[in-house]
């Protein structure tokens, strides 16, 4: 009889204690706000500009990017829009186009060891193919680094924490073929098997909308306004790196934050655009002759520059000086003969300088 009460003490107790556990798992879930994001603390965006990858397979580059960017203005405290260079860190770190990828791991920990520097010290040519390359000349004194990196479990508490307590997180997902159709709202899967995997980063959630909001390397047409809001029943995490990998954090960024040199961007011509005297219309024919992104050109064109920091810019084609503007607004009056070329802009001021570039293509 004494074993028998003694047995029904014990299993009370390990269900009283059974039922504590439990709610102190849903008063630690109920502690999470319903939703937030980097697009809005305290009224403030603390991410940056949405970019375009096309049509390099460099998405993991970018998402890291776009999760360091935005720690850094939320460690300063300032928008300052920080433009770090994903080519950078997508090809030092070990990636290649033959490959399709760069290993988030080893990126990871190049930031950690090396780190990356600012968009001029390597701009992004949007070329569809490996090339040779090199980033400018003390370039490691440019370079902000992170002093941690981790996993995050495949779980909507986990997520959302990591969220709040790390900054904006490196998403490895696998696509479906209706997801080629987003325009807007939350995305739901529907239809379509599995088509490619896509590195994204995510910046918050939303428990009101029941979705993931979503920072995408498309360029701002695409979606809402290059945004996703995926729904949490939709989010298919993959485990490229282990089981139950495959969703990364970083932290801790440092270093050279807000370097003192010049910032300088190409306006005209832009990638995947048709200019037609000067006309600017989106390229709709392709053609395997012209490479992808190239800007085509037909006529007379001017080219236009914003710097920033500087004292004068340079115009090169094909790696040969033709022009030299010292006076805002920095422009030039394209001179080029028929086929492809590479344009290159250099600000300088005094002994630090910025590059620019874009391959276009003349067609007359």
């Amino acid at each position: 009889m004494k074993e028998a009460i003694t047995v029904l003490i014990a299993i009370i107790m390990l269900t009283t204690f059974a039922t504590s556990i439990e709610k102190a798992k849903e008063i630690e879930t109920t502690d999470l706000p319903s939703s937030f994001s980097w697009r809005n603390i305290n009224g403030t965006d603390y991410t940056t500009p949405i970019k375009n990858q096309a049509p390099a397979p460099t998405c993991e580059a970018y998402a890291l990017v776009a999760a360091l960017e935005t720690i850094m203005q939320y460690q300063i405290g300032e928008i300052y829009n920080p433009d770090l260079s994903e080519a950078h860190l997508y090809f030092y770190a070990g990636g290649t186009y033959k490959a399709g990828y760069v290993n988030i791991v080893d990126a990871a920990n190049y930031l950690m060891e090396h780190g990356v520097p600012d968009e001029g010290c390597f701009p992004d040519p949007h070329r569809p193919y490996d090339f040779p390359f090199e980033s400018l000349l003390d370039w490691e004194n440019r370079t902000v680094k992170i002093s941690e990196w981790g996993w995050v479990e495949h779980t909507e508490e986990a997520i959302k924490t990591a969220l709040i307590e790390h900054g904006p997180l490196a998403a490895c997902l696998y696509l479906c073929r209706d997801y080629n159709c987003y325009k807007g709202g939350v995305y739901h899967h529907r239809w379509g098997k599995i088509v490619n995997g896509h590195v994204m980063a995510i910046v918050g959630y939303d428990d009101n909308n029941q979705c993931w909001i979503i920072k995408n390397s498309a360029g701002a047409e695409w979606g809402e306004d290059g945004w996703l809001r995926m729904a949490y029943d939709s989010a298919m995490f993959a485990e490229w790196y282990g089981e139950g990998m495959g969703i990364m954090y970083i932290d801790g960024a440092y270093g050279n934050l807000e370097p003192n040199v010049p910032k300088v961007q190409i306006e005209t011509p832009k990638i995947f655009n048709t200019y037609f005297f000067g006309q600017k219309f989106p390229t709709i024919f392709k053609s395997l002759l012209i490479q992808k992104a190239s800007p085509r050109i037909i006529g007379e064109l001017q080219v236009n520059v914003t710097a920033e920091n500087t004292n004068l810019v340079e115009f090169y084609i094909d790696n040969v000086k033709q022009h030299t503007d010292d006076e805002a607004p920095f422009t030039w009056d394209l001179q080029a003969t028929h086929g492809p070329h590479t344009l290159e802009v250099r600000a300088i001021n005094g002994n630090n300088t910025s590059l620019d570039l874009v391959d276009f293509h003349v067609i007359i």
